[in-house]
Parts: structure tokens; sequence; C-alpha cells
């Protein structure tokens, strides 16, 4: 069987395993039950803007074309480094987006990847951020009520665990277990007169101090001992038996393809 389209980012579900989805042009190819089998991609060396649709010799921010890119304020900086949100200051490149997306609530937690570390997610991206970054638990810790104030709350705790995953490591395995909410009340301990220091409005700031931690499986038969990384800008080709699921990432016998990296990209799929 085929499929023809543009590629978008691995819709997912939360089951155990996750359930993953491929999506390909208008097709939704269930992923799980192609475990063990044998899939090809042809890219097509067409890239589209998953935006405005326009055609692009290079892609930016897994998808968008230069001038989304430079003009959207979902690719803008604070989207990554939040704290550094430019609001207040009316430089906000679209406020209308802003006002959607941004004083909404936020959640900071703890997720275990390839280790712990602490991020930051909207209201409504529960559990996919988890899943999108191969977590494999997860605990909200706080919630907060915009996300300048979530990027200023995670600065804090940067200070004592990692905000990043190592994808590599992350897709050799699951690292082991760690009780989160005993790793939370260490970090409250730590960083309670920073947080002091922020002098937060209590209607704006909630300690999660009853949330379970979320357990997170993968469909995985075979992790690689080594991860090579597959990329459509070097090879039109991509082929190989399907090893397994983990994030964004298809871990194939050949390697590794992280899917939202090329969202845009015209390809066949065969399976």
């Amino acid at each position: 069987m085929q499929a023809s389209g543009h590629l978008r980012k691995l819709k997912t579900e939360l089951k155990s395993p996750v359930k993953y989805t491929l999506i390909v042009g208008e097709r939704n190819i269930a992923l799980n039950s192609l475990l063990g089998k044998k899939i090809k991609f042809v890219f097509q060396n067409i890239i589209n803007c998953i935006n405005c649709g326009r055609e692009t010799n290079k892609s930016f921010s897994q998808g968008y074309c230069f001038p989304c890119m430079r003009s959207l304020a979902e690719c803008d900086i604070c989207m990554v480094s939040p704290e550094k949100c430019h609001y207040h200051e009316g430089s906000c490149r679209q406020p209308t987006w802003g006002e959607e997306f941004c004083f909404r609530d936020h959640y900071i937690y703890l997720a275990n990847t390839s280790g712990l570390k602490v991020g930051i997610t909207r209201n409504g991206n529960i559990p996919y951020r988890w899943i999108d970054q191969g977590a494999t638990q997860a605990l909200p810790i706080f919630r907060v009520s915009n996300r300048l104030l979530s990027g200023k709350v995670e600065v804090l705790f940067k200070q004592f665990v990692a905000d990043k995953t190592n994808w590599r490591t992350m897709l050799k395995g699951n690292a082991e277990n760690i009780s989160l909410s005993e790793q939370r009340d260490v970090m409250l301990t730590q960083a309670g007169k920073d947080l002091s220091a922020l002098k937060i409005d209590s209607h704006d700031i909630e300690i999660l101090s009853n949330e379970k931690t979320i357990e997170i499986s993968y469909p995985v038969d075979t992790f690689p001992e080594k991860v090579t990384s597959l990329n459509f800008d070097k090879q039109e080709e991509i082929d190989g038996v399907l090893h397994g699921i983990k994030g964004q990432y298809l871990i194939l016998s050949t390697g590794v393809l992280n899917i939202r990296k090329f969202s845009g990209y015209k390809v066949k799929f065969f399976y």
C-alpha cells in the first residue's frame, strides 16, 4: 500500500503503549500495526510551508518558510525561551495570537526523558508535549496564569535540573524510573527563596502538590545501540524495518527519522 502527500507531526494518543498515527497528505496511517514491517519514504523534492503553503527550498522551525518564520509569533524566540516574552513591551509579532495562546494557564512539569528535566507547556498540550519529548514519566508541579510567568519559574528550576532532552540517549532506551514527587519536594525547598522573591500573586500561581505521576510507554520492539539520524535533505529515499516509535521519531533498522522536523515535506510512503 502507499500514500502520497505532505508530512505533518505524528498524531498521538495516550494509550499503553502510545497510539501513533502518521499523517501523509489526507491519509491517516496507524503506525503501531506496522511494527516489524518494512516501510519506505520517497521525498518528492517539494517543501511547502505548513502555515501559508508557499513552496520553499528550505524549511525553518519544523515546517515554516523563511517569511513566516520571521513574522509569526509562534516562531519567535519566546516560544523556546518563554522568559523572553515581550508582549508587555508592545512588540509582540501578533498581539491577538499572543492574547489567545500566551495568556492562558501554563504548567511547569518534571519529566523523565533521557533523565530528569523541567519543562513548561500550555493548558491543552498535556500529555502530548510529554509524548513528543519521549518522556516515560511526567508530573505537573505548578500551574501559572501566563507564559511569561511560566518562563520565570522554569528558569529558577533550571538551576537544579536540566531543561533539555538528550534525544540520542532517549532513543537508546528508557531511563530508570525516578520518584518525581520526591524530586519536586527537593526542588521546592531549593528554590523556595527565589520563588518568594518573584512576589507572584497567589491567584497567578498554584503548587500542584496532589498530582500523580503519569507513566508513559511506547511501541518499541528494539532500541538502537547506535543512533543514526536519517535526513530527507541528504537522501531522497529512506526505508527500513520499523522497530519502534518514541517521541516524534521512527526507529528504523537503518536509523531514526524525526517526522516533526520534516513537516511540510512532500513524500510517497510505502507500507
